[in-house]
């Protein structure tokens, strides 16, 4: 029997991308804390150098207040991820080291007189889709998230990097790093973990350790992987021996790394940000954009609901796909599929979801809740999946009794 198999990855937060995109929200976060309805889309790329390091801060930023200082938003961000270290490939902390560049204007006028008016029209054209299953219910550690496994699997490696990272458990460890996680399946359910696979960065010296022998430093990062990394953050019943190990497959990945050995950029991790590949993604991005962009609330709304329906037992398996038209408050459509896991057609599940719900961009911003400095948190480990109250704020991911109810009657 042919195997069945599906894919999904995460990067830390020290990976280039994601320190762009935590630049960016950290930027979102400092705007809407001076004025909750701040207007920003702002985007960011870095890279390391030799002698320099570079930061480009570019966007469009309108508030009510005194603008936050953006350069220090920035160089602060990137040190408390790590990168306060020319040695490992950034520092962000020294001028000498690292450059800022701004080019942050005001929001253009034809978006503003669309969006500011008290319907609150949509701040731009798009289709967004929200997705939701029952994969990690089996499992105590992952129940309440209903959730593709796989990606729940990849976000939780790469947040246990990091935290181990930070609390010393791993000293040796870097800032950048990804995790890959592959699922068998057996009559479309998961069954085992098949692949694992781990790069992380790690401190050039550490060969030293042991005589500087490369293989001896690689078989040490795979058992200090194993024990610290992979054994913490997936449930036991899913590593069923043998299962596939890969920990830097080239080799090694020592000093310097993240910036220096690839350049970083906003927006550029929109699938390891969602459902690692399983259901649609409609291509926009989330960091950097305050919640009147429907690329950021509409998604949350789309997860939320889908949330509701699968949570509800009205489908194992929902995905929801919203539209907007720029300056417009009503979606264009909304569309509820549930890949045949519901008694209901999707006509009927459709409208359930459109009578429960309401998808407008400022019903999604009070009900969500979404006028408030919560938005770095959501920068790397995932926008979905998460845990409300321990990993952040991310009010998408809380259930709401009325409407599970609403939804079965």
């Amino acid at each position: 029997m042919a195997e069945e198999l599906f894919t999904s990855e995460s990067v830390s937060s020290g990976h280039p991308d994601k320190l762009c995109d935590a630049i960016s929200d950290a930027i979102v976060d400092a705007c809407i804390a001076v004025d909750c309805n701040a207007r920003v889309a702002v985007e960011t790329s870095v890279k390391g150098g030799t002698k320099k390091g570079i930061i480009l801060l570019a966007g469009e930023v309108t508030l009510e207040g005194e603008h936050p200082d953006y350069e220090l938003i920035a160089r602060n961000t990137a040190a408390q991820i790590g990168y306060d270290n020319h040695g490992i490939g950034f520092d962000s902390t020294s001028e000498e080291r690292c450059e800022v560049i701004q080019k942050i204007t005001a929001q253009a006028a034809n978006i503003s007189q669309g969006v500011n008016t008290s319907e609150q029209g949509a701040g731009d054209q798009g289709i967004m889709f929200g997705f939701a299953c029952t994969e990690t219910e089996d499992y105590r550690e992952l129940q309440g998230r209903f959730f593709p496994l796989a990606a729940a699997l990849s976000q939780r490696l790469t947040r246990r990097m990091t935290n181990a990272r930070k609390d010393g458990t791993l000293p040796w460890a870097r800032p950048d790093a990804k995790s890959q996680v592959t699922i068998q399946y057996e009559n479309g359910k998961p069954s085992h973990v098949h692949t694992v696979v781990i790069a992380i960065q790690h401190d050039k010296n550490l060969k030293d350790k042991f005589g500087g022998s490369e293989e001896e430093e690689l078989d040490y990062v795979r058992n200090e992987i194993i024990k610290h990394v992979v054994e913490h953050a997936i449930p036991e019943e899913l590593l069923q021996e043998p299962y596939n190990l890969i920990v830097n497959g080239t080799g090694r990945f020592a000093d310097p790394g993240g910036p220096y050995a690839d350049a970083g950029l906003t927006g550029r991790k929109i699938i390891v940000d969602t459902y690692g590949g399983m259901g649609r993604h409609g291509g926009g991005a989330f960091s950097g954009k305050d919640p009147s962009k429907v690329d950021r609330s509409a998604a949350y709304a789309a997860r939320w609901a889908a949330k509701h329906v699968v949570a509800s037992g009205l489908a194992s398996k929902c995905e929801i796909q919203l539209s907007y038209v720029i300056g417009v408050a009503e979606p264009v459509s909304i569309r509820a599929e549930s890949y045949g896991t519901s008694s209901l057609s999707d006509t009927d599940l459709t409208s359930k979801v459109k009578s429960v719900f309401d998808f407008t961009p400022k019903s999604i911003a009070n009900e969500l809740d979404l006028l408030r400095p919560i938005y770095s948190s959501t920068a790397a480990g995932g926008h979905f999946g998460r845990t409300p109250g321990i990993d952040g704020e991310f009010p998408w991911e809380k259930l709401d009794e009325q409407k599970i109810s609403a939804l079965k009657n």
